[in-house]
């Protein structure tokens, strides 16, 4: 007797009247919205422009669901295109169905395509939003809880997924919900790719190869878990092979690429730091013109008080010019009285 499970939802939509609002849209929708967040605020700090990780997400995001959707149909043909089967469901996204692997390969052409008519470079912006990337898988995986599908093997550890559905082939129960498994791993290499890029400054698309190895080695062991219908290569899954190739061609890449072109890019958008510097330089001639009128209205005022202390000092002066004139022709008027005197003496005694 299971002790305690985690809960599937008894429906993956619930209604707005006519409207469907189903929760597996509803998780990839949010999981884009945290990855251009997310790498708009990255590439920001690293010398870029605000909006250019949206404008080319605009191309990213279509391409991605369309490749992610082509990959699950191609690698699981038989549910569409077998025998009692509707091609029709082929387009049905919103049912599920989205291989990753496919998703970021066209994704990552969609990606290209922006980034060229944008003028960055690719590596570049691949860095920035790489763990974006991976909290956007975090929050898609939920979308699986909801359709109550890629869970794992019967368990009754506390953490069991309750699957109550019977469609599909589905069989009531509790197993390993590897939907959390996977959505937990990819919040730790969000984070394993944040940390990293800050340790070792990695440029040239390397953080970007980073997430791709790391997300690879959890979905390996992850894959191995589950139960549900696959195409299988010596004794493997498809999804194993694809990941221990894609995991592979990643450290290859990391390797190469510290060797060739080692450090981080110095410019990620080509303008960006021009506009930096045009902006950077307005501000400066404005501080510029400020201070020289505050230097000059600094001396007007000085040469205001130097006239108004002037004044009195120079009328100071005049008067003391006045005083000495006056005392002069005092003194040569008494030489003269005394002048007349002696000369009446002197007459007196002839």
């Amino acid at each position: 007797m299971e002790l305690a499970f985690i809960p599937s939802p008894s429906s993956g939509v619930l209604y707005l009247g006519p409207v469907p609002l189903r929760g597996y849209a509803f998780c990839i929708i949010i999981g884009v919205f945290v990855a251009v967040w997310l790498g708009n605020k990255r590439w920001i700090a690293r010398g870029g422009r605000a909006g250019t990780v949206a404008d080319i997400a605009v191309w990213a995001v279509p391409f991605g669901l369309i490749g992610g959707r082509l990959y699950h149909v191609i690698t699981d043909y038989q549910l569409y295109f077998s025998e009692g089967r509707d091609w029709v469901d082929a387009f049905k996204i919103w049912e599920g169905g989205l291989g990753i692997w496919g998703a970021i390969a066209f994704g990552a052409v969609g990606a290209w395509i922006g980034a060229r008519r944008r003028g960055v470079p690719m590596p570049a912006y691949a860095d920035a939003v790489a763990p974006g990337i991976a909290l956007a898988q975090a929050i898609g995986r939920w979308g699986n809880w909801f359709n109550q599908e890629l869970y794992g093997k019967a368990t009754d550890l506390p953490w069991a997924v309750e699957i109550t559905s019977s469609a599909d082939g589905r069989v009531p129960g509790t197993y390993h919900p590897t939907f959390l498994y996977e959505s937990l791993w990819c919040i730790g290499v969000a984070l394993l790719v944040i940390w990293a890029d800050r340790r070792f400054e990695l440029g040239h698309g390397r953080a970007f190869a980073l997430y791709v190895a790391s997300y690879c080695a959890g979905r390996f062991w992850i894959e191995y878990m589950r139960v549900d219908d696959a195409h299988h290569i010596l004794g493997l899954r498809l999804n194993n092979w694809t990941a221990l190739l894609v995991f592979l061609l990643a450290v290859v890449y990391i390797v190469l690429s510290a060797r060739k072109r080692p450090g981080r890019e110095a410019v990620v958008e080509p303008g960006a730091e021009r506009a930096d510097g045009v902006a950077a330089a307005d501000d400066a001639t404005v501080d510029a013109g400020a201070a020289d009128a505050a230097d000059a209205e600094d001396s007007r005022k000085a040469q205001d008080a130097a006239k108004d202390s002037d004044a009195p000092a120079g009328a100071g002066e005049r008067g003391a010019a006045a005083g000495d004139a006056g005392e002069g022709t005092e003194r040569d008027a008494k030489k003269d009285v005394r002048d007349v005197k002696d000369g009446a003496d002197s007459a007196k005694k002839a």
